[in-house]
């Protein structure tokens, strides 16, 4: 395994920008901010935040998946939403996935995210057990 490993979803903004989604540096594992937006423009889950969480820890998901890691492997995410009173229901969609993993989280209001149907953004820290 190189030093650093870094890949890409193929997104949109990730050449634009210049960042990877996921990077992983021996046994830790760092990704991006991850939406309900595809590569075509979409918005997976519509007005639906519950929907849009589930689709943006999807995301995660396979981003972990490319480094050899997992959801289990996760030790923080960091949720970000565009209306703080809907936060309940972003946390079930959360808690759904992470129940038996609860990392430490964060959750915050944000005044927007880049494309204005984005209702949260997750970004994930993990640490593979076992791997230096």
């Amino acid at each position: 395994m190189p030093a650093v490993e870094r890949h890409g979803s193929g997104g949109p903004w990730e050449a634009r920008i210049g960042y990877s989604r996921v990077v992983r540096a021996g046994a830790h594992v760092w990704v991006a901010g991850c939406t309900a937006a595809t590569d075509d423009g979409a918005v997976l889950g519509g007005a639906d935040i519950a929907a849009q969480t589930a689709a943006a820890l999807d995301a995660i998901e396979r981003a972990l998946a490319q480094v050899g890691a997992s959801l289990a492997d996760v030790v923080r995410t960091r949720i970000f939403v565009t209306d703080i009173e809907r936060w309940e229901e972003a946390g079930r969609a959360h808690g759904a996935r992470f129940a038996d993993v609860r990392p430490v989280s964060t959750m915050v209001e944000v005044a927007r995210l880049i494309d204005p149907r984005l209702l949260v953004e997750i970004e994930a820290d993990a640490y593979v057990a076992g791997e230096a």
